[in-house]
């Protein structure tokens, strides 16, 4: 486990930064839970920036935040939409390796896109990914997602495959899912069994923050969240401290700045 990781090792999530480089707009399905918005200093919550940057903000800004938070170890890109779906994903950590080679590089995804982008991750130099899944099961990730030129099998076929063949390439792994009262709370175990026998590091179960197409749905209770957790914890370690971070987020988690 990444001793520097505030997102993957608890012990470091008091002590250490992260940044996030907000320069992956465009997504290739859509989650119903998910309310995208690029001009939002408003909300706490994945998939909200202030801003869209390039890669030659991207840099600039990392630059100054390295400057005013030396506890900064984590670079990562984690939207507003899909990263690997964007090439200025990869331009950007490209960048960041050469200008700061001893930056911790980490990205969020979907998984649709690894099996084809994992190769060009790890030249990257990606150490640690994080996979969002939230369903085994075809019939679910209908009821959670839409997929636009694509479907719920290939959809699930690439993420199993992506996240065998990321932790069989060394990086470390983590599984997200996000806990959704009536349509996936049944399959979380399921999920983390999963995640162990491919590998992964490490499970972060996220309760569903109501939004998007679900925002009349409700957020697990504390006792559901728990039963999930304990029953997950059986196959797979669990994440407890996840704060369910902006797509623009920086600093040690819970010192943010407000956004502007």
């Amino acid at each position: 486990m990444p001793l520097d990781h505030p997102c993957f090792n608890a012990k470091a999530h008091r002590t250490t930064g992260r940044i996030h480089l907000a320069v992956a707009p465009k997504c290739n399905i859509q989650c119903r839970y998910c309310d995208r918005k690029y001009d939002c200093a408003n909300e706490s919550r994945p998939g909200v920036t202030s801003a869209v940057l390039t890669p030659d903000q991207a840099m600039v800004h990392l630059e100054e935040m390295l400057t005013k938070e030396p506890r900064i170890r984590v670079a990562g890109i984690a939207g507003p939409g899909e990263p690997l779906y964007n090439p200025e994903t990869f331009e950007t950590f490209r960048r960041i390796r050469k200008a700061f080679p001893d930056l911790i590089l980490c990205v969020s995804t979907n998984g649709l896109l690894l099996p084809e982008k994992l190769e060009e991750l790890v030249e990257c130099g990606i150490s640690t990914l994080t996979v969002t899944m939230n369903t085994l099961h075809t019939e679910t990730a209908e009821n959670i997602y839409h997929f636009p030129g694509t479907g719920a099998e290939k959809f699930l076929k690439a993420q199993q495959e992506g996240v065998h063949a990321a932790c069989a390439s060394g990086l470390t792994v983590k599984i997200n899912t996000v806990l959704i009262p009536g349509i996936n709370e049944t399959e979380v175990e399921e999920i983390a069994k999963f995640g162990k026998q491919a590998g992964a590091a490490v499970m972060n179960l996220m309760p569903l923050i109501p939004c998007g197409e679900m925002k009349e749905n409700c957020s697990p209770s504390p006792e559901i969240i728990h039963q999930c957790r304990r029953q997950a914890g059986i196959h797979l370690p669990q994440f407890y401290h996840c704060r369910q971070c902006r797509a623009d987020a920086c600093g040690v988690p819970g010192e943010e700045a407000p956004h502007k």
